[in-house]
């Protein structure tokens, strides 16, 4: 069993250094040349909620051979096309793309490579990227979960093999109702990292002061409504149902929603959002692919969705240098 993670940054070499400190083997491969170095050299080095180093293997792209039967999947999704069509050449006949990316990317990756040859995983933790070869995890050390499944009723034979692999992290649930787990998961990015990007700041940053907070709040509401209203069953997080939580319908329920978002975001306030990262390196966002799929099927299923509209326009004019992220940006929202 051959494993790879391809867009190995913060997350994918936090991810590697403990498969491969558990027991594992998987290789490394980024097209980060400093960073690849870094790990050759001092190996990865992880710090923040946690501390160790770990020896790992590492490559560029261009040094990769031979096939794959696990190939995890954490590159930008801006990228899907050109990469997956890439990987389809060291992806193993009976061989599976895990893609860790946020938003709902199987549909796409399916069309390349075949969607038996697709699974989703969804990280509930966060990264940064501190330095090459150095990572800072974000998270509480509790909260190293996943959720992995399929979009397809038949899920690819080798499911079990990289729940395994998975679990020499943390947790791994394998989830019937995928599509579900990935609107868990987006419902948070849409809201904290979404946030995080426009206000230049952490979760909990953005989850503490009550103006910001109340745009948090309508923005997970509006994730929420959609949902219903396309027949969606958002999943629990971790054990927390967050619809039962942080939806409401009346004053009483949004005034408690409204109080327990710091709390429920509590185990990752210091993530800082890799959109939020890639705006203050220069780089375009993930934004169409999370805030920009709410709205999209908002408007399939009717159903207004302002907030995480204008989450998109104050992204896209901060990537085109007309704003900075800053806690100014909330005048947009009305």
């Amino acid at each position: 069993m051959r494993a790879a993670i391809y867009g190995a940054g913060s997350l994918g070499t936090i991810l590697g250094a403990y498969i491969t400190k558990n027991g594992g083997k998987v290789e490394l491969i980024n097209r980060n040349k400093a960073h690849i170095d870094a790990l050759r050299k001092n190996g990865a080095k992880v710090t923040g909620t946690v501390n160790f180093s770990q020896p790992v293997t590492a490559y560029t792209p261009d040094e990769m051979s031979g096939t794959y039967d696990i190939i995890f999947l954490m590159t930008k999704q801006q990228q899907n096309k050109e990469v997956v069509t890439m990987l389809k050449e060291f992806l193993a006949t009976d061989g599976v793309i895990v893609t860790l990316q946020n938003g709902i990317p199987e549909l796409e990756i399916g069309d390349i490579v075949g969607e038996n040859h697709v699974l989703g995983c969804t990280v509930a933790w966060g990264a940064t990227l501190k330095e090459p070869g150095v990572c800072e995890l974000t998270s509480a050390p509790d909260s190293l979960t996943f959720s992995l499944g399929s979009l397809q009723n038949e899920p690819n034979a080798l499911i079990g093999d990289v729940k395994r692999l998975l679990e020499l992290m943390g947790p791994v649930e394998i989830d019937s109702n995928f599509i579900g787990s990935r609107w868990s998961k987006l419902l948070i990015n849409s809201a904290f990292s979404g946030m995080s990007a426009v206000l230049g700041c952490t979760f909990g940053e953005a989850a503490k002061p009550k103006a910001s907070r109340r745009i948090v709040q309508a923005l997970i509401k509006e994730c929420i409504d959609v949902c219903a209203a396309g027949d969606i069953r958002i999943e629990p997080v971790q054990g927390k149902d967050i619809v039962k939580l942080l939806d409401y319908k009346n004053s009483i329920k949004k005034a408690f929603s409204f109080f327990i978002i710091p709390i429920a975001i509590r185990k990752h306030a210091k993530l800082k959002a890799s959109m939020l990262q890639d705006l203050e390196k220069g780089k375009l966002t993930e934004v169409d692919a999370i805030n920009g799929v709410v709205s999209t099927f908002g408007r399939k299923v009717g159903v207004a969705t302002p907030m995480n509209d204008t989450v998109v326009d104050v992204i896209h004019r901060i990537e085109k240098g007309e704003l900075s992220p800053a806690f100014t940006n909330l005048e947009f929202f009305k």
